[in-house]
């Protein structure tokens, strides 16, 4: 309680106060709102890059799975996956053991998503 020469006891805040709070909760309000569009971008970069996997992951089974080893040196295509081009890369070479080949592949997105890229290196045998 305040003391008297102070008159009546006064409720509510003064202007001071007032801005002041309104201050701090703007720089709160500001701080939220850039983590979310922080969140919203992460959340899109997530599903290119796993898109980008998905590809890289399509391109290995169909390498891994075709009777016939792969021709050394590179390949590349395009393949529409999540409703964008994505472009990939396949180097074909030898490793210290001659009984397996390795292929590295690299996926990369075309338009928004071309900075979203997946590696992925697989191994099969030279010949079935």
């Amino acid at each position: 309680m305040l003391p008297d020469k102070f008159g009546p006891l006064r409720n509510g805040f003064t202007m001071i106060e007032i801005m002041v709070a309104l201050a701090i909760f703007s720089l709160a309000a500001l701080a939220m709102v850039r983590l979310q569009g922080y969140s919203v971008r992460s959340t899109a970069n997530l599903g290119d890059g796993s898109l980008a996997w998905q590809v890289a992951r399509n391109v290995a089974v169909d390498i891994l799975s075709n009777p016939a080893a792969p021709i050394l040196g590179k390949s590349n295509g395009e393949e529409l996956n999540g409703g964008q081009n994505w472009r990939w890369t396949a180097d074909t070479s030898r490793t210290d053991d001659a009984r397996l080949i390795k292929t590295e592949i690299t996926v990369v997105g075309t338009g928004n998503a071309q900075l979203r890229k997946a590696q992925l290196t697989i191994a099969r045998p030279a010949e079935q």
